[in-house]
């Protein structure tokens, strides 16, 4: 016998599957029990195509299975407009379903009153299974809808004392293999790579996702600093792809020569207030959100990007990469950086999603 959260569970394992490509729609899941048993499935796989719920109805209908002894889960509350595709709520009502088991209801007003509408045609609705978890789902879409601004995921490599690169700078290679094929996978589904200064001077970065059967597009590569480039011709970046690179900088910065220079090689250059924690990224990214359509955002930058990141309130997820590995020097780069903390009352909680090992590396997913 298969408990609802067991199924529910599955629900989500299909979910995450539309990860990066159902923007700006959520990732939803979806898993038709008959008999307490799993009989069709679907999720939605990407943005123009069809639902989680549709895809599962029509996996029944090529089995031949009745839907009317059939009990649906969804990961989220089945939408009730009309969109790029009709609305899910009729469909469930039309195909006979007589019970929908939800995980979270739809934060999206819009879209919202599929648990209504379902009800009010005569279908048995639980809502809040492995409610947390479906939420958890729906997070980047929450981002997109409430603050309009692009989701931003931090990731960072380091060593069991939390070093990032040693005192000189030098970090390739904290972790294995894996763990770098990892970060590639995550960077063909971003939108951006945000990185600072350091790392754009340090490491000389080209920011491309390098997966052997990745067909593009390359995210847009985004540089923080205040301080722009005086040779734009040395950097691997600015050489093969300046088109695609947009610098976040100062105001009196984005108005300099230096500017002039890189906006004559096709670089945009946006300059940004200054606030308490750095550069005012906020405002970057709703304007990359607003222009460019970017819906994801890679962070791979040093400790004190990551660090304003979170005191700014947008880091959204952290995805930590823990090699078995001790630097042993304090003033190796710390993975955050920046705050001065006298009591561990101020440290900054993280609620982990996620772990699993990666060969030698222990990878983490955490978020605020």
């Amino acid at each position: 016998m298969q408990s609802k959260e067991h199924v529910m569970r599955r629900a989500i394992e299909l979910a995450r599957q539309g990860l990066g490509r159902t923007a700006p729609n959520p990732c939803v899941g979806a898993v038709l029990v008959r008999n307490k048993t799993i009989v069709a499935e679907g999720w939605h796989r990407a943005f123009g195509q069809a639902h989680a719920e549709i895809e599962a109805l029509a996996d029944a209908r090529r089995k031949g299975i009745h839907l009317q002894e059939c009990s649906l889960y969804v990961t989220l509350e089945p939408c009730n407009h009309e969109g790029k595709t009709p609305p899910c709520s009729r469909a469930i009502v039309d195909a006979g379903i007589p019970e929908v088991i939800i995980g979270c209801a739809d934060p999206n007003p819009v879209a919202a009153g599929g648990i209504e509408f379902l009800r009010c045609h005569g279908v048995t609705v639980t809502v809040g299974i492995l409610e947390q978890e479906c939420r958890d789902l729906v997070a980047d879409f929450l981002v997109w809808t409430q603050k309009k601004r692009p989701f931003v995921m931090v990731k960072l490599a380091t060593t069991l004392d939390g070093k990032i690169a040693t005192r000189t700078g030098h970090s390739a290679w904290i972790s294995n293999e894996i763990s770098r094929q990892k970060v590639h996978a995550m960077r063909a589904w971003s939108n951006g790579i945000m990185v600072g200064s350091g790392t754009f001077r340090q490491d000389n970065p080209s920011l491309t996702c390098r997966l052997e059967n990745f067909t593009g597009p390359q995210p847009i590569a985004l540089i923080v600093t205040t301080h722009l480039p005086e040779a734009p011709e040395k950097y691997t970046l600015l050489a093969s792809r300046p088109r695609e690179t947009i610098f976040l900088t100062t105001m009196a910065e984005s108005i300099s020569l230096r500017a002039e220079g890189l906006k004559e090689l096709g670089v945009q250059v946006w300059g940004l207030p200054s606030g308490k924690h750095g550069l005012d990224l906020e405002q970057g990214l709703c304007r990359l959100f607003q222009e460019c359509h970017c819906y994801y955002v890679l962070a791979e930058g040093g400790g004190r990007l990551s660090s304003s990141l979170y005191q700014q309130g947008l880091l959204d997820e952290l995805h930590m990469f823990q090699a078995m590995k001790i630097l042993g020097d304090e003033q190796g780069k710390a993975v955050f950086s920046g705050r001065e903390v006298l009591f561990m009352d101020d440290a900054w909680p993280f609620r982990l999603l996620d772990h699993q090992f990666l060969d030698t590396d222990l990878y983490l997913r955490l978020r605020p």
